[in-house]
């Protein structure tokens, strides 16, 4: 009676023998599957094949009926007493005409007639009248034999041609050589059509003829193996597609391919059938579709009676979605919370914007005083100079020097303007600039300290101008501080070398090589505030900026060590052409 009572343990074992039946039935339509599709695939392999090889059979025969065909035509041009009667009275003038109607009789690419030393005589291609082929193959082969030749010729471009050539004679004497040039390349044309990939291999296993180019010229398993590498995925779809246990003989293009191989009795030659398996799984997938709608007919059956069991739980399911009700009320109180949360989120995001910038303005003024340090060093020294001429009578001489104080006080005024595209990006006022001024420019700024560190300057810069889009005034900067790091890298070294170079090509490239210590640490070179020097030598914002004003103008920057010691610093802009020159101005 209690068990009576109690309907639990017998809907448990309802449930258990309802799962087991659906895991049963599963099982056995993977089963059913599986077992159809190796049947049907074995089969169809089997008739795909069979027909594979009675193809093979017909490619054969032709490509051996168009070499028989074509290798009897020089032995009845050699005949031909025409030709003869040409060479010997060495008249053309109709040669080329009777040429050009024989090649579209015997529907051949060409046929070209040549006199005893290799020149072109006569052709069925006007465009070779007058070449000299003494030194193919085709030629001194024919003229040493007295049988047809048959020999292969390959362009620059690595194009292969078919030759049947055989010498004339005439009175004993050798009068010339008539060659013939199968058109062995259009019957593969034609057969590329097919689905298949039909190629031909000569004695030494090499591809001669194929309806895919990409063998042409290698071993056939050369060829197969270099198909492009695929990847983890698509080995995976791979191994997965041959679960039916077809044997697969090569991939190309990751399609699985069956191969088939005749000799052809013609000079050891081999043909070779690679076709797809395509239309065998085709078949097999639409017999295996028709199968599972089947199946799946009768599992909806199934389930249909197993879903009148489930309405007889929808009772239960009344009770659970009360629960939903108060599970969905909690979850509008977290998305209040949440809202609430994102606009907090805003806020904060708009004071780190507001000290981001403050970092920025920073950022800047340590930029400008370390800028400014190099047009003040060398006013000083412009300055000490001029008291030096005054004292010694030369005003003239002194003049010169307050003007180039005066030009610096002018460039100190600029660099402040300049420097705000450190934090403000933008490229809108650029010109052409000739990069080799720049470069003298900015050499000349640096001449004092060149001269008072005793440097030795190898410099190299090419006779003409070489014109980069940029802003003159930032793009010295940018030299000016390379230049300037060159000079700090060698201090206290009792020998001091420089080597300045720029080239022009699509990218004109100015290098300047020193030969102090190197870089420690290369990846942190560009960034702001990194710098290997003593406190109070720099802040380490030079090549910050310079790299910050290179990519501004769309060019590079790269820093590298060389052996046995030093450092290079590439600086690299597009060059422009004239066309560009012209329409910029």
């Amino acid at each position: 009676m209690a068990l009576l009572n109690n309907p639990e343990p017998t809907r448990g074992w309802a449930n258990l023998i309802v799962r087991l039946g659906i895991f049963l039935l599963a099982v056995s339509v993977i089963a059913i599957i599986w077992l159809t599709n190796l049947y049907l695939t074995q089969n169809y392999s089997q008739e795909k094949r069979s027909e594979a090889e009675r193809e093979l059979s017909l490619y054969s025969g032709r490509l051996i009926s168009e070499l028989q065909r074509v290798s009897v035509v020089p032995l009845l041009l050699s005949r031909d007493t025409g030709l003869l009667s040409d060479l010997n009275t060495k008249d053309y003038q109709l040669t080329s005409q009777r040429l050009i109607s024989f090649s579209e009789e015997i529907r051949v690419n060409s046929i070209t007639l040549l006199e005893r030393f290799g020149r072109i005589v006569a052709s069925s291609d006007r465009a070779d009248l007058g070449r000299n082929l003494r030194d193919q193959e085709f030629f001194y082969s024919a003229i040493r034999s007295s049988d047809t030749i048959f020999t292969i010729s390959s362009n620059e471009k690595g194009k292969r041609s078919f030759f049947y050539s055989r010498k004339l004679e005439s009175q004993g004497k050798i009068k010339g050589v008539v060659v013939v040039e199968v058109r062995l390349d259009d019957l593969f044309t034609t057969w590329s059509a097919n689905d298949a990939t039909i190629m031909v291999t000569n004695s030494e296993g090499i591809v001669v003829l194929s309806t895919e180019k990409g063998f042409l010229n290698q071993s056939l398993e050369t060829a197969l193996l270099s198909q492009p590498t695929l990847t983890v995925f698509e080995s995976a779809v791979r191994a997965t597609g041959d679960w039916n246990g077809t044997a697969v003989d090569a991939y190309i293009e990751d399609q699985a391919l069956y191969r088939l191989d005749t000799a052809i009795p013609f000079q050891g030659w081999r043909l070779t059938y690679l076709a797809p398996f395509q239309s065998v799984r085709e078949k097999v997938n639409g017999v295996l579709a028709l199968e599972i709608t089947g199946l799946a007919l009768l599992m909806a059956l199934g389930f249909y009676f197993l879903s009148r069991r489930a309405i007889r739980q929808t009772f239960l399911f009344k009770a659970e979605s009360e629960e939903l009700r108060a599970l969905n009320d909690r979850l509008s109180t977290e998305i209040t919370q949440r809202e609430r949360a994102e606009r907090n989120l805003q806020v904060a995001e708009a004071s780190l914007e507001q000290s981001s910038k403050l970092a920025a303005l920073g950022e800047m003024s340590a930029a400008v005083s370390h800028e400014l340090n190099q047009p003040l060093a060398a006013m000083r020294t412009y300055l000490a100079g001029a008291k030096l001429l005054l004292s010694r009578k030369r005003p003239d001489e002194a003049m010169s020097s307050f003007q180039r104080i005066d030009d610096l006080i002018g460039r100190m005024g600029t660099i402040t303007q300049q420097l705000k595209s450190y934090a403000r990006k933008g490229s809108d006022d650029l010109i052409p600039v000739d990069f080799k001024m720049s470069v003298n420019t900015s050499m000349s700024m640096m001449a004092p300290q060149l001269g008072q560190q005793d440097v030795e300057i190898d410099k190299v810069l090419p006779d003409h101008p070489v014109m980069v889009m940029a802003d003159p005034v930032r793009l010295e900067q940018v030299i000016v501080n390379l230049l300037r790091n060159a000079l700090d890298a060698m201090k206290g070294q009792s020998d001091r070398h420089l080597q300045i170079s720029l080239t022009a090509g699509d990218m004109a490239t100015l290098t300047i090589q020193d030969n102090g210590p190197g870089i420690e640490n290369l990846d942190e070179l560009f960034e702001p505030f990194f710098t290997t020097k003593k406190p109070g030598d720099g802040v380490g914002l030079g090549l910050a900026i310079s790299s910050s004003i290179t990519k501004d103008l769309d060019g590079r920057l790269f820093a590298r060590n060389v052996s046995p010691r030093g450092a290079v610093f590439e600086f690299q802009l597009p060059q422009l052409e004239q066309k560009d020159i012209q329409a910029a101005e």
